[in-house]
């Protein structure tokens, strides 16, 4: 994990306070693209858990940059979302979401306030990032019996080598663990990005355009 410290969070709160979206060169690609249509996950499956950590001072910038504690996908990935949620649960597990939809701003605070050394695990904003586009997720599981969250080889947004999906140094039940969520996300269309064992792409990523709305704006069903 990057270190936290007072300077670092009021760099990052000097970087949310900087510049409007509009004059930081959000990229412009030419499609053509879908109609984005974003949804609320717990409004398609109220079982789906959230931890936000990026609406708390609970995650590797040690700041607060979601207003609000909500996660979103493209309604075809959140729907794909929703029949792993229900094949997991058939093995005793759900899902906990940390992350879905990310507005373009939010990846550039990521990579403005990332060291060149952990650029991997970040997204370059001069590209977006398929979370921007609504069609990535940051997630693990949780034990239905418990509702405790299960135990992966790294922690979320560790910035090591044992986030790596194929660290194989880690606790044979942890990737055990980490085998069971990757087989059920590979069944409905995702794919791991292979650093980091939390995150998923939807395979019609490229299909949809890099966004930069605020959670407040996004109309609810």
């Amino acid at each position: 994990m990057l270190r936290r410290t007072s300077l670092w969070s009021l760099a990052i709160l000097l970087l949310l306070s900087s510049s409007p979206a509009s004059a930081q060169q959000i990229p412009q690609e030419p499609g053509p693209f879908r109609n984005p249509e974003l949804v609320e996950l717990t409004k398609v499956d109220p079982t789906i858990k959230l931890d936000i950590r990026y609406a708390t001072k609970s995650n590797f910038l040690g700041s607060r940059v979601y207003r609000q504690a909500r996660a979103f996908l493209q309604r075809p990935a959140a729907e794909a979302l929703v029949r792993v949620n229900q094949s997991l649960r058939q093995q005793g597990f759900g899902l906990i979401v940390f992350d879905g939809y990310r507005p373009w701003s939010v990846t550039k605070v990521f990579w403005d306030a990332t060291p060149e050394d952990r650029k991997v695990f970040v997204a370059d904003p001069s590209k977006g990032s398929r979370h921007n586009r609504g069609c990535a997720v940051d997630l693990s599981m949780f034990e239905l019996k418990t509702g405790a969250p299960v135990q992966m080889p790294s922690e979320y947004d560790e910035f090591t080598e044992r986030a790596h999906i194929n660290y194989e140094c880690a606790p044979s039940e942890a990737k055990r663990l980490r085998g069971i969520l990757r087989a059920a996300m590979e069944g409905e269309g995702f794919t791991v990005y292979e650093p980091e064992w939390w995150h998923y792409d939807f395979k019609d990523w490229k299909e949809y355009p890099i966004m930069n709305v605020k959670f407040s704006e996004i109309h609810k069903p």
